[in-house]
Parts: C-alpha cells; structure tokens; sequence
C-alpha cells in the first residue's frame, strides 16, 4: 500500500538529537537510576482539585460532544485572561479551545500555509516546529538566532528569508524553549515590523507566558496594526501542570476562527467537556495559583546560576523565563549531543543536547528545571566538574 509523501517527509532527514533522551529512557527501564532533566514537563502532578472538577463534570454529564470551537464560558474565561495579561482587546468569538498546545500549531499552519507554500521559524526551536510545518504540506525554513545575541533573532534575517523565500507565515516562541530568552521590544518591533512589510502571518507560541523571571513577556498581538494578522497558541499544560489534559487554545481573528474551527470539525471533533469544565475551573483559581505552579522554576533558575558563579567553563545564556536553562559547553571541545551522551553514561545525568533544537544551538544543552532542587543541584555539580574536565584535556 502506498503511504502519503506528506507524512513520509513529516521527519526531516538526519539525527534529530534526541538519542540522549532514548538512551537514558532505556537506562531507566533497565533500573539504572537515572536524573532525567530532559522533557519540560513538572515533577507535581495536576493540583488534586483540579481534577476532582474534571471527575465532578463527568459525573455531571460533560461527556457528550461539544461546540467544536469550545464552552462559552471557557472562551469568556480565555479572552478575559488574554486582554489582562497582553493589553490586546480581545473576545470569545476570537478564542477556539484545541487540545492542546500542539494542536494549536497545527491549526494555525492550517490556516497560514497553502501546500508548497514556505513557513518560516527560529532556530533554535521546539522539537516539533518543523515537522508540523511539513504535516501541513508547507516547507519549513530556519531563520538563525545566533549564540552571540543571546539568540534574539534579527530582523534584517527574518526580512531577507521571506523575501528570498517568498514565505507565507513565521514561527515564534517568547518565552523560548530551549534558551530562556524572552524576546526584548526592540525584538517584538523588528518582527512586526516584517511581518506588516512582507504580508506574513505571525504564528506566536506564547505557553510560557506564566513563566517570567527577568523582563517582560510581550505578545506581538498587542502591537500596533498587529492584531489582523496574530494567530496566539496558548496551553494549560505550563501554566496549570495540565500537560496530559491536552487543552489549549488559538487567539486570532474572527474569520481565521471560523476556518480553524471548520479544521476541528473535521480532525478534533472538539475538546472533551469534563476537560474543559476542568480548565475552566483552573483558570478560575487566578493569577495567585498560576504564579504558584511557576515558582518553582524561579527558584532553580537561581539555584542554578548560583552553581554557575566561580567558573569560566559553562556560561548561561540569560535565562528570563520557562522552566529551562541553556548552557554553552563549547569550551569543552565537544558538541552537544556528544558532551550529553558521556554525562549520561559517565554519571547518570540526563539533558538534551543543544543539537535537538537546531544548528544554532550546537554546543549547548538545554536542562530542564524538573526535578527537586537537591536532585538538580547534585545533577548540576557532576556536570560542571565532567565539563572542566574535559576542558582541560581540550586545553592540553
């Protein structure tokens, strides 16, 4: 039987980095007691009483099917929390409830990509950019943020790849996963301004918008003349420890509503009820709870750049927001993935290799904040110690 070219071609060609995180998977399932500080994803489960809300909306009677673009009183809530947050006036008709971050990507290069057409996006970039821009039948094509700008992406290359490419669509992600960064105002203008000049949809991955721990999160919806063309892929996952609920949700303009719902119609079939009466419950616990489930994350930031100070081997990019911390190992002589994969085998400690999110991060490694501080200190100390190690032979 013949399988389509388009989920045939869904993976690029080439490692894609990520046999550190299957290794040390397998080291686990073998009983070796292994520090995964690889997937984002929080060492606490769902709050107890957000699911006892999910339990009572099913005994309820939440389990039938559901306005494919979501509950009104989940969109209400949505749009309320999206205009105090970002300044941007927004609405219920401008909200559809996706399960999930993921399929609020998928939706919106749905909606901006024709196939064949070019899609652009940053790299370094979240694991499953590329390959969803290619499930979509659109070609994906990096734009670099580069190591020594604190990987802030440039205007002037985002301009001269839609120009040469003649895209249709960009990709981003502030706060960042895999760096930490958070894209600076001057950043934001430069991408908007593109995005007006060359008529492209501006596809914003903002689920980390909880998680601010330097500066300010600006969502590029809120500038001017942006509104139009913004389509905001928000989630629970990060902000409510919701991961495996798979709720998110899409901002954009009525109209592009109306069509992403006709998508969900025809793949989805809407969200669950008792899921999103559980969100809905979630939200309503406020900004307190949500600051509360970040916390965390702050406080091993900190950890970890305490541990950083009094060495010259590892250097931090600045780390302003989402539960990670990219660290450059380049003064070591390895690449990324080489330098996980000797650490993970040497001393049982598990992060993901720079090379997994993109050329632009090669001799970096992305550590996830996800385990309890004692652990993540432990982790943290083995590794800067291997990492002078290996400098110093690199040195000799």
């Amino acid at each position: 039987m013949q399988v389509s070219k388009r989920l045939k071609n869904i993976i690029g060609d080439g490692s894609d980095g990520w046999g550190v995180f299957y290794r040390a998977r397998q080291m686990k399932a073998d009983g070796v007691p292994v520090v995964e500080l690889t997937v984002g994803e929080h060492d606490i489960p769902t709050d107890p009483d957000i699911l006892q809300a999910m339990y009572r909306a099913g005994l309820d009677g939440h389990v039938g099917y559901q306005n494919f673009q979501g509950l009104p009183a989940l969109r209400e809530k949505i749009a309320d929390r999206v205009q105090r947050s970002t300044g941007a006036p927004t609405n219920p008709d401008q909200v559809l409830i996706v399960p999930g971050g993921q399929a609020g990507l998928f939706a919106t290069h749905n909606l901006a990509c024709d196939v064949g057409d070019t899609a652009l996006f940053i790299d370094p970039y979240y694991a499953t950019y590329p390959g969803t821009i290619r499930s979509v039948g659109a070609i994906p094509k990096a734009i670099t943020a580069k190591a020594e700008n604190t990987f802030q992406p440039d205007a002037a290359d985002i301009a001269a790849a839609a120009e040469e490419a003649g895209a249709v669509s960009l990709l981003i992600n502030s706060p960042n996963n895999p760096t930490g960064v958070i894209y600076s105002q001057e950043t934001m203008d430069g991408i908007a301004r593109v995005c007006r000049d060359h008529d492209l949809w501006l596809i914003s991955d903002e689920v980390y918008d909880t998680q601010v721990w330097d500066g300010t999160h600006l969502s590029p919806r809120a500038l001017p003349d942006m509104a139009e063309r913004t389509l905001v892929i928000g989630s629970m996952s990060k902000s409510h420890a919701m991961t495996g609920s798979r709720i998110g949700w899409v901002i954009a303009p009525e109209e592009a509503i109306g069509y992403m719902g006709d998508l969900a119609t025809n793949t989805t079939y809407g969200v669950p009820g008792f899921i999103q009466m559980a969100a809905l419950h979630a939200l309503n616990k406020g900004p307190d709870f949500e600051a509360e489930i970040a916390a965390p994350f702050r406080r091993r930031r900190d950890l970890v750049m305490g541990l950083l100070e009094g060495q010259n081997v590892v250097r931090a990019i600045p780390a302003e927001g989402a539960m990670y911390v990219m660290l450059d190992i380049r003064a070591t002589g390895m690449s990324g993935e080489a330098f996980a994969m000797a650490l993970l085998e040497a001393h049982h400690v598990a992060v993901m290799p720079g090379e997994s999110f993109g050329a632009a991060a090669a001799g970096h490694l992305r550590v996830a904040l996800t385990v309890a501080d004692d652990r993540l200190e432990a982790a943290l100390r083995q590794l800067l110690e291997f990492a002078a190690e290996h400098a110093r032979r690199a040195a000799e």
